[in-house]
């Protein structure tokens, strides 16, 4: 006598396997394999990947991406700086690394890169006129990604590592990245503004100097005590006044500047934070260029 078929459900994802189980959801048939805990009894994996979709990605408090706790854009800027002092290596040769003077005898010397990337205000070699007020307004940024030799390059990375996944933790990545070329930015334009013409200066303390600022102002937004991030910065600034050819005018202004976008990243609210931000933001650089357009005018008038 054959037995009678089952008229158990089967599973909808595995047909072989029968269930007493279902999607509180959707109520399909699901096995253990496919149920996933829910508020309220269990749910397909459909149904939560379609759940998934209707839910708003988790912000940080400051209206930035989660993404920030994977410290992209902290790993990031640290390569494009190494990879920088490696082809500045290259095409310098051994002392662009180490051993030109400066910092205890540590510092590396000039190379062709550094010469066609730092901050100039305006000077004659190579029997050419360079510098930013000669059109060269490139400099300005791409100076925060150069540096006279290994320990230059070392000493800010360290704060980069230190401070910047703390604060791309904080902001998300595309605020992080704001907040650190608008920093270095500014700190370039200050040097520009503030030094002799022909006076060179190159290195990410621009930034970094605004990442110390960064980190107080946010710390203080968000009700947590500054206190340790003191000693860091009297520190930097004791080394920026007490040691030779450091650009005070640079630091003092990526100090500035940092602050400045950190306020405006900390202090925007809702409704409508992320525009706030990016009007404080553009503001902000308008402000820098304007400084620099002054200085420009004032060297060629």
């Amino acid at each position: 006598m054959s037995e009678a078929p089952s008229t158990a459900p089967v599973c909808y994802r595995h047909p072989s396997r029968e269930t007493m189980l279902r999607c509180s959801r959707c109520e399909r048939p699901i096995c253990t394999s496919c149920m996933n805990d829910a508020t309220i009894g269990h749910q397909c994996p459909d149904c939560v990947k379609e759940g998934r979709r209707g839910q708003r990605p988790a912000r940080t408090a400051f209206g930035g991406s989660r993404a920030g706790q994977l410290g992209y854009v902290t790993t990031g800027i640290i390569a494009i700086n190494s990879l920088v002092m490696i082809a500045s290596a290259i095409v310098g040769g051994p002392r662009a690394i180490a051993g030109a003077g400066g910092f205890f005898g540590l510092l590396g010397t000039g190379t062709p890169l550094t010469d066609f990337g730092e901050v100039l205000g305006w000077a004659t070699y190579g029997g050419q006129v360079h510098g930013v007020a000669e059109g060269e307004w490139y400099r300005l940024v791409t100076a925060m990604f150069l540096h006279y030799g290994a320990v230059h390059l070392l000493l800010n990375m360290m704060l980069v590592a230190q401070l910047g996944r703390y604060l791309e933790a904080q902001l998300g990545p595309l605020r992080f990245a704001a907040l650190y070329l608008i920093a270095g930015f500014g700190g370039n334009v200050a040097a520009y503004v503030f030094q002799p013409a022909n006076q060179p200066s190159a290195g990410a303390s621009t930034a970094t100097f605004g990442l110390i600022a960064a980190v107080i102002v946010i710390n203080r937004r968000l009700l947590r005590d500054p206190g340790p991030m003191i000693p860091l910065l009297v520190t930097n600034l004791i080394f920026t006044f007490t040691i030779p050819q450091i650009s005070i005018a640079g630091h003092l202004g990526g100090l500035a500047a940092g602050a400045a976008a950190a306020a405006v990243l900390a202090y925007a609210r809702l409704p409508q934070r992320s525009a706030k931000q990016a009007v404080g933001l553009t503001v902000l650089v308008i402000l820098i260029v304007a400084a620099a357009v002054l200085r420009t005018q004032a060297i060629l008038g």
